[in-house]
């Protein structure tokens, strides 16, 4: 499965499973979050973790609390070393399979989301805590369940 390789160990965790395409390689430079397109958990901390505004945050606080939006920067698995596909159980890639972001998992067509066209895009990382390691980027096509 073709990824773009940059920052913390991890999956990019803020959006839907999906298929890859090659983007670029990078050298790893630190953990954060997805900036553009948003990820899942960058968006609904941006929303306000208490009372976010879009259904599918509310319902992803509803099922696993404020705290993973406060610790949006937080979603990796620091020893993967590459091994995330083995690591995350099938269903709860947003997560890493870390309860304490299962509400980021949860299965609804009205998250937040990006559109991407085909072309020139330059994703952003939010770097937050600079460090070596590696991360993917997920990014699903229109019509993916």
């Amino acid at each position: 499965m073709p990824r773009l390789r940059a920052a913390a160990t991890a999956a990019v965790l803020g959006l839907a499973p999906l298929t890859l395409t090659v983007l670029a390689t990078a050298p790893a430079s630190a953990h954060g979050s997805m900036g553009d397109p948003v990820s899942r958990v960058a968006q609904c901390f941006a929303e306000g973790p208490e009372s976010p505004k879009s259904a599918a945050c509310r319902a992803a606080v509803a099922a696993g609390g404020t705290q993973a939006l406060y610790d949006w920067n937080g979603i990796r698995i620091g020893d993967a070393g590459g091994r995330h596909q083995d690591l995350i159980p099938d269903g709860k890639l947003c997560s890493a399979g870390n309860d304490e972001f299962k509400g980021l998992d949860l299965a609804r067509a009205d998250w937040p989301a990006t559109g991407v066209h085909s072309g020139a895009y330059t994703f952003r990382y939010r770097v937050t805590a600079p460090h070596k390691g590696t991360f993917e980027v997920y990014a699903t096509k229109p019509g993916y369940d």
